[in-house]
């Protein structure tokens, strides 16, 4: 994975952040319930970025996790053929989710719920940190939500798998966190607006576009 790359996953987390807003935002606005009123804006930034660098922290261990298993497929499929097949694979997985963020089709719907299983062993655990009183217990918030069912997150990772290796996953799946984190950093501060603003349809047709614009130029890239 080169610089394009990484920018190219933060440019996604960053458009893919309207649907961020939509999956996320409760935990987020949760973060400072339990919190009385006067500790509460002094606190909040605080755990808002302790339940985002968990986020990163899983992202980047899923991402590896995933760059590791694209590594052993190429090695005993043929090399840079079966590398290939999975950035094709990760193209058609970002158009989808470019599709997905416009409202004009519902596959990756699909692949969250085929993550509703291991989300329901992994969620209970989540709950232990709730009401959020620390920096410590947001950063275990952050590295349990880290594993919500996601659809965008789980296109990142089938482009993971065409990273070449776990370092270069682990990178891709950071980026793309990092992408994220304006929206949800901004959700946690104005919370109401945000999400009225990311559910007008022309802010979705915009973002999805625009990543249906990063898909076409990754097909570009794969068969050019």
């Amino acid at each position: 994975m080169n610089e394009t790359g990484f920018l190219a996953a933060m440019l996604a987390g960053l458009l893919g952040g309207v649907h961020c807003v939509g999956m996320c935002g409760g935990i987020v606005s949760a973060l400072s319930l339990g919190i009385d009123a006067r500790a509460r804006a002094r606190l909040r930034w605080r755990l808002q970025l302790g339940y985002n660098l968990g986020r990163l922290v899983s992202y980047a261990l899923a991402g590896a996790i995933a760059g590791g298993i694209g590594l052993l497929l190429a090695r005993s499929q043929g090399g840079f053929e079966a590398q290939w097949l999975l950035y094709l694979f990760a193209a058609t997985m970002t158009l989808l989710m470019g599709l997905y963020l416009g409202g004009w089709l519902n596959l990756l719907r699909r692949v969250e719920s085929a993550g509703g299983a291991l989300w329901r062993r992994i969620e209970p655990l989540g709950r232990r940190f709730l009401p959020v009183r620390s920096f410590s217990q947001a950063l275990a918030l952050g590295l349990v939500w880290g594993w919500l069912p996601c659809g965008l997150v789980y296109s990142m990772l089938i482009w993971s798998l065409s990273a070449g290796d776990a370092w270069h996953g682990a990178l891709l799946m950071l980026g793309f966190g990092l992408g994220t984190l304006p929206n949800l950093l901004l959700m946690g501060a104005v919370a109401t607006r945000m999400r009225a603003f990311t559910h007008r349809a022309w802010v979705r047709h915009l973002a999805g576009a625009l990543v249906v614009m990063l898909a076409l130029s990754m097909f570009w890239q794969a068969l050019v």
